[in-house]
């Protein structure tokens, strides 16, 4: 499981327009800087189904919120979790509220080690092609519009997307093999 940031736009900026003109006069001006937007995501080790929220913030309640909803959405697809793995950030370490909930489901918490993130290689690859295919792989007209092309987005990862690690199959052939 891990966080990424994506930052909102109210239109498509010069990288994707090619307009380099407005550039060095309106990058600064406070209308043109309205947040980000905080994708948690978190994908099952063995098949690489992914579940994926946006998120305004990464508080610790936005995060144990989010892993149960995970939780509830990998249980209906009969995908047990035994094991959570997370980097050291504040919300997952310091969490009371994400530490009772695993605590209840009988799930051990993993954290990796500090600044090696290969060692949550599957997540971190996930967000790659999460941004290169969903939030940069498509031009939008806000990020309004790209948040709204998630679920269709993750609906094809999850469903159609060929994985090469996975035998170029989906995850959800995965699932559906594990289950009979």
């Amino acid at each position: 499981m891990d966080t990424s940031r994506y930052a909102r736009f109210l239109r498509p900026g010069d990288r994707v327009t090619g307009d380099r003109s407005q550039r060095s006069r309106n990058w600064m001006r406070a209308e043109t800087r309205v947040g980000y937007d905080f994708a948690h995501a978190t994908v099952d080790d063995q098949s690489r189904l992914a579940y994926v929220e946006l998120h305004n913030d990464e508080r610790a309640e936005t995060v144990t919120a989010f892993v149960e909803r995970a939780l509830a959405v990998f249980e209906r697809h009969g995908i047990a979790c035994k094991r959570l793995m997370t980097d050291n950030g504040f919300s997952y370490v310091k969490n009371r509220s994400l530490r009772e909930l695993l605590a209840a489901h009988q799930i051990r918490h993993l954290t990796t080690e500090p600044y090696r993130p290969r060692t949550n290689g599957k997540i971190e690859r996930f967000h790659q092609t999460m941004e290169r295919e969903w939030a940069k792989g498509v031009r939008y007209r806000s990020h309004r519009h790209r948040n709204a092309a998630l679920p269709d987005w993750l609906e094809h990862y999850n469903w159609r997307r060929p994985h090469s690690a996975i035998g170029d199959r989906p995850p959800i052939s995965r699932v559906h093999n594990v289950r009979g």
